[in-house]
């Protein structure tokens, strides 16, 4: 193991593992064993275990449990500005797509109804999609919008961007929105589809938006891979 003699112990093996991890481990593919670390370096498991963790903490690996450890794909800081999604993507040098689009035009029921300020009778058109950047999943997105809106868009999208199709094809501008984000782990379905373990952790993110004449015109909830994004904000404190 080669490194500074005043190296301890402990930062030997987070370079040897951020060395691991450098030289051609993928995005989701596990590390070695703590053993197998702690045996081929000649250090304890504790000395691994800590290693681990200063990882972890900087996002480059994650746990879970009873599986092992993992290599994190980049993670993408979102700041509390109002954007689509592609415009998020494309503001971080990233290619925002889509895969396993379905359109269907539905009830709106209650729930998402009280949410778009409808009827639970009055149709929504509902599009699914799993958001991708640069071809990776990053979040399963249910989108809802009201269908008197958007006559025709049932039958598909023109655009990648449902805002650019909403203003482009209906003239309708997105200004506004009302959004809460909470942490949630992932079920074994939606898990396949983002392409991470079952039971990773997920921003739950529910966000209702408006248009320049107020009009709830989406609401969405969409689950984000938690070891791909974190929320950046700046807070101020009030003065006493």
């Amino acid at each position: 193991m080669s490194g500074s003699p005043r190296q301890t112990k402990h930062t030997q093996v987070r370079e040897y593992l951020v060395d691991l991890i450098s030289a051609g481990l993928q995005p989701d593919e596990r590390l070695p064993t703590e053993r197998d670390v702690a045996e081929a370096l000649g250090v304890t498991r504790v000395t691994v275990r800590k290693a681990l963790d200063d990882l972890e903490k900087d996002h480059l690996v994650y746990r879970i449990q009873g599986a092992g450890t993992f290599v994190s794909e980049p993670r993408i800081s979102k700041t509390f500005e109002f954007h689509s999604f592609s415009e998020d993507m494309l503001a971080r040098d990233l290619t925002p797509g889509s895969s396993e689009t379905q359109i269907t035009l539905e009830g709106a029921g209650g729930r998402i109804g009280f949410a778009l300020g409808l009827s639970p009778a009055e149709e929504v058109v509902h599009i699914m999609r799993v958001r991708t950047a640069d071809g990776r999943p990053m979040c399963l997105e249910h989108s809802y919008v009201p269908a008197a809106l958007v006559p025709g868009l049932a039958n598909g999208m023109t655009e990648d961007s449902l805002y650019r199709e909403l203003r482009d094809r209906y003239g309708i501008r997105p200004e506004r929105a009302d959004q809460t984000i909470h942490a949630v782990v992932l079920d074994e379905a939606t898990a396949e589809l983002l392409r991470v373990p079952p039971f990773s952790p997920a921003f739950n993110v529910q966000r209702t938006a408006f248009d320049q004449r107020g009009r709830a015109i989406e609401y969405a909830e969409s689950l984000y891979r938690g070891d791909r994004y974190s929320y950046d904000l700046s807070i101020n404190r009030l003065s006493t």
